[in-house]
């Protein structure tokens, strides 16, 4: 056992104690023995919300800590006593002090100004109560209660006027975000993302998100003008988690669990494809039921094997299994006044639920921040990412859902039988699933970096250098075999793709904050900013690999090289920024911005474009008439209007471009080139013109919060192909033609039900947020003229579905009629719009559209005692969808394929849902009409279940904190296209074009722990 010993320097020792000597004196020192007190306890708000983050510091020193998210906390301090200080944004600090170890409980006083909460904004961070524009703020805790890949999905829901969708459950699968709608045809209606203060390309895919301190979404042009010509769709900006001072805190979060599909599609079985195949003879007159040797003329001797034996073959549940997704992350965090530092080390693994589709990625996060002397600050953010993809670009799924149920997959070898059936165009779809058989596989790295450098000038005057280098480097691997639907017995194919972007951005910034007479506030912001892009692309694609285990690492062997390509592309932007804020004793507010960006995508003359905007905001709830109204916490009235540009068309469309060509040269023929798009040197910016009022709200103390936002964005000068005469040599030319519109009306609410205590009793906090967005086409290049050939309309929204309008099946009472159609009882029955006895295109009409006339979520948190339970809920409404799993060979209905398992018409079963199976037409007439359907829906997203280990069990393990948790992600789906019509998912991409990999649904076990 050893002992410690207070002792003058030069006569410092160790006393040894042992059994075989019980004095052996090393250095004659002092005896009395150091003992560290342990002090623990929680911390509260004053409606006793714990408070997890609290930073809990030993006064005069650096020995400190944090609580947890039960807001709990343990400290080790010397026996001699001293001062505990208890820190919290929003809160008022509070010091304690303590002459003995023992619990501590702490109840923090929300801070005289309840609105001092900071929220990031455009280059910088303003007080909540200063802010004029539309920021939502999306915490850490929100985003990584949902396991998610891409962080974007975690605002799906939790943020008006935000949609998100996943382009299907393939692991890696991109998301899509609109905020407000959609605003261009050509040029982009993604967001802009802002890392650390760096504009970024390139997606959120390699980033971790149990990263990420806070998300917040720009919307209205006050808030967005400050991006200029990248802010028109909106931004969004993360910020990392940074160190913070106290000493040294090891995290690890953790959670595995599986996937499944969310269902199945119901496709015929066996027995009911066979009765299938019949009728669509039937309805040709080559099936004769009175006939005893009918089946055996229509069915192979496979099929004819399966029909006798009841045999089923369900190649789609053969297809599907259980995924496993998994996700690690171990965090440092600590810091001094002069030092903060924050790392991170995280491995995140998706198996899915198709053997051959699975993502990996492992990504190393440091965050440094030095404080040198009272003037100078230098920091630096770097992300190391590097992530494997399988199988994202291959889709076996749909051939499981068409392949006929009546062949056999294995012989009796257990070997896989290539042709289950004699079908020359379908294989064996578990062939596909073979190792080494399709081989689709991309290999990313990533290191982006955002550093900086701060100078203090003067009192309120800073000067800021950011510089954001981002590097990205992919490779994509292709093979697919001979034993594969591809290649169906011919030479093995292969190919690579190889791409690197680099791109930086560099910032000068001077900002300067100076408040005069206790009444005058002034802010300024200036900016310089540049910003390049470059990307170089390789391909190339090979005939007759020799050896199918070369697979693509030797594509030199190949018999032939079918294909080789490359592309380059750069663009800078080059930009000045200056914005202004004012305010009069903390109630009247101004915000003037203004921003020039010159691209270098747009020919001379038109490079620069100016994006001014002008806020107001008015602080109700601090006027003298209002002081007495006790109940009254946050009342704030705020308008803006403005604009933003976008700026997305690739480089060098100013400069037209030409295409290969042959020619005749004598009697040779040469290759040459000739003009392929005609160039516009009068190309300029898209440019939204937006304005927007909002009340903020709230009362009793904030039990009560919320914001109700109305806004209208116009555009104009949409980036678009306006069409030409053949007789000029081109069909189109890139243009600024059309405009749209977008109205809409959003709000959030938060509230505190049951506030609880710092003893742990019942609390239940509910966040809600509703929002509604009509989009509209106001103009088209032909002025308020329809383009009826891309489905554009004025006073439409940008997609609705064109088409006919299904209005039953012609029934054998109707025959007479039917001919008038040129029709037959059996065949879908449209409507004739214009009553001329005749379908043709003028009897289309608009069905629909996939926006949603609105949408929103909910989620209700309950604690007590140590438990915490989360249920996330959200919805869309009016929309529709067009559903790909009721299109292509699952509604075909010749006999040939398996199909999705309908209610066709009979003569006997005179249905109005699916028109008779017919083998003499590949495709119903008017069998688009089969694919519309009411895509409302109800999802409980996440359920989240967890437990706070008491403290005083935790530090008996050697922990601060341990919280274990289960999850359901995406359990429930209320929707009519799930119940009804045999869907799995109404949450569609509309871009999607084929059947993805199925919704999933996912299980979960994870624990979060502090030492």
């Amino acid at each position: 056992m050893l002992y410690a010993y207070n002792a003058p320097a030069e006569a410092a020792a160790l006393y040894a104690k042992d059994e075989k000597s019980m004095n052996t004196l090393l250095a004659p020192v002092n005896s009395t023995p150091i003992v560290n007190w342990n002090i623990t306890g929680k911390v509260v708000s004053a409606t006793g919300e714990a408070l997890p983050g609290v930073t809990v510091l030993l006064k005069g020193t650096t020995n400190g800590t944090a609580t947890g998210v039960d807001g709990t906390y343990s400290l080790s301090v010397p026996e001699t006593g001293g001062t505990l200080v208890f820190s919290f944004v929003g809160y008022t600090a509070q010091e304690k002090t303590f002459s003995g170890p023992g619990p501590l409980n702490i109840t923090l006083a929300d801070d005289a100004k309840a609105l001092e909460e900071v929220v990031v904004v455009g280059y910088g961070a303003q007080k909540k109560s200063d802010i004029t524009g539309s920021v939502v703020s999306v915490k850490s805790e929100d985003i990584t209660v949902v396991p998610v890949t891409n962080a974007s999905q975690a605002l799906q829901g939790r943020v008006a006027g935000v949609n998100v969708t996943t382009a299907g459950s393939r692991p890696g699968a991109g998301v899509t975000v609109r905020i407000r709608g959609n605003r261009s045809f050509s040029a982009g209606n993604d967001p802009l993302y802002v890392i650390d203060g760096i504009p970024i390309t390139g997606g959120l895919n390699d980033i971790s998100p149990q990263d990420i301190e806070s998300m917040e979404v720009l919307k209205d042009a006050s808030a967005t003008a400050i991006y200029g010509s990248r802010g028109a769709n909106g931004v969004v900006l993360i910020t990392t988690k940074r160190g913070k001072l106290g000493k040294p805190q090891l995290t690890y979060d953790s959670y595995v669990g599986f996937s499944q599909a969310l269902s199945k599609v119901d496709v015929m079985n066996g027995a009911e494809f066979a009765e299938y195949k019949r009728e669509s003879r039937r309805a040709t007159g080559n099936y004769d039921d009175a006939d005893p040797d009918a089946d055996a003329k229509l069915f192979q001797p496979v099929e004819l094997e399966s029909i006798e034996l009841g045999r089923s073959t369900d190649y789609q549940d053969m297809m599907l299994r259980k995924g496993m997704i998994q996700n690690h992350q171990l965090g440092l965090n600590g810091g001094t006044e002069s030092t903060k530092y924050s790392l991170s080390l995280n491995f995140f693994q998706d198996n899915g639920i198709i053997k051959i589709q699975d993502m990996s990625r492992y990504t190393v996060r440091l965050n440094i921040d030095q404080q040198i002397g009272k003037r100078i600050k230098l920091g630096a953010s770097t992300l190391a990412s590097k992530s494997v993809i399988n199988g994202y670009d291959l889709n076996p799924y749909d051939d499981a859902l068409s392949e006929n149920p009546l062949g056999v997959p294995y012989d009796e070898q257990g070997n896989l039988i290539f042709l289950p059936t004699n079908d020359g165009l379908r294989s064996n779809p578990l062939s596909e699933l073979v190792p080494g058989a399709n081989i689709n596989r991309e290999d990313r790295m990533r290191i982006f970096s955002s550093l900086y450098g701060e100078l203090s000038i003067a009192d309120g005057l800073t000067y800021r250098l950011n510089f954001g280098p981002d590097l990205i480097q992919s490779r994509t691997g292709n093979f697919t075999g001979r034993l594969t639907n591809a290649r169906r017995n011919n030479d093995p194919t292969a190919g690579t793709k190889e791409n690197q972007v680099f791109n930086y951005t560099l910032e000068n910034i001077l900002n300067y904050n100076k408040t005069f007479a206790e009444k005058h506030s002034i802010g300024f912001t200036g900016l310089y900013s540049v910003q390049q892009r470059q990307q170089e692309a390789t391909n190339i694609d090979v005939q007759g690999v020799p050896a199918e285990q070369m697979e693509y690492y030797n594509l030199g062997s190949a018999l032939t090289v079918s294909g080789v390509g490359s592309s380059y592309q750069k663009w800078n932007i080059l930009s000045y920024m200056a914005r202004v804020n004012y305010g009069f004793k903390d109630r009247y507010l101004i915000t003037l911005t203004g921003r020039a960006d010159g691209s270098s995508r747009f020919a001379d003359g038109q490079k620069w474009g100016i994006f001014p905007s002008v806020a107001l905001a008015w602080n109700i709830q601090n006027e003298p008439f209002l002081h007495d109204v006790a109940w009254l916490s946050m009342l704030k009235l705020r308008t803006s209007y403005g604009e933003t540009g976008n700026t997305g068309i690739d480089p060098y469309q100013t400069q037209g471009s030409l295409s290969r060509t042959t020619y005749s040269f004598g009697n040779t023929g040469v290759l040459g080139f000739r003009p392929g798009a005609i160039r516009n040197n009068d190309l300029r910016w898209e440019t939204t013109r937006s304005a927007n009022i909002g009340l903020d709200f709230g009362g009793w103390n904030n039990r009560i919060t919320g914001t109700l936002e109305f806004y209208q964005q116009n555009t104009r000068d949409l980036l678009m192909n306006r069409q030409l005469p053949l007789t000029s040599g081109f069909g189109v030319v890139l243009a600024n033609v059309g405009s749209t519109r977008n109205t809409g009306v959003e709000l959030s609410l938060s509230t505190r039900v049951i506030p609880g205590n710092e003893n742990g009793s019942f609390s239940w906090d509910i966040d809600l947020n509703a929002f509604a967005n009509r989009e509209k086409i106001t103009k088209l290049f032909q002025g308020e003229e329809d383009d009826i050939g891309n489905a554009w309309f004025i006073g439409q929204p940008i997609r609705v579905f064109y088409d006919y309008e299904k209005i039953g099946i012609w029934q054998t009472d109707e025959a007479e009629l039917a001919k008038v159609y040129g029709q037959k009882p059996g065949e879908i029955k449209v409507r004739d719009i214009n009553g001329d006895n005749k379908i043709t295109a003028d009897d289309r009409v608009i069905l629909g559209s996939d926006r949603p006339k609105w949408q929103g979520g909910i989620t209700q948190r309950f604690a007590y005692k140590g438990f915490d339970l989360s249920v996330f809920v959200f919805g869309q409404f009016g929309n529709m969808i067009l559903s790909r799993i009721h299109d292509g060979d699952r509604t075909s209905l010749f006999g040939r394929y398996n199909s999705l398992d309908v209610d066709y018409w009979t003569p006997t079963n005179p249905t109005n849902a699916y028109p008779r199976p017919n083998q003499n037409q590949e495709n119903p007439v008017y069998r688009s009409t089969l694919r519309y359907f009411d895509g409302t829906f109800v999802k409980v997203r996440n359920i989240n279940l967890g437990y706070n280990v008491p403290t005083n069990f935790a530090n008996k393990i050697r922990m601060q904190s341990l919280r274990i948790y289960a999850t359901a992600q995406q359990p429930f789906v209320f929707s009519s296209y799930v119940s009804k019509y045999k869907g799995v998912d109404p949450e569609i991409d509309p871009d999607v074009t084929d059947v993805q990999t199925p919704s999933i649904s996912q299980y979960l076990l994870g624990i979060n722990v502090r030492f």
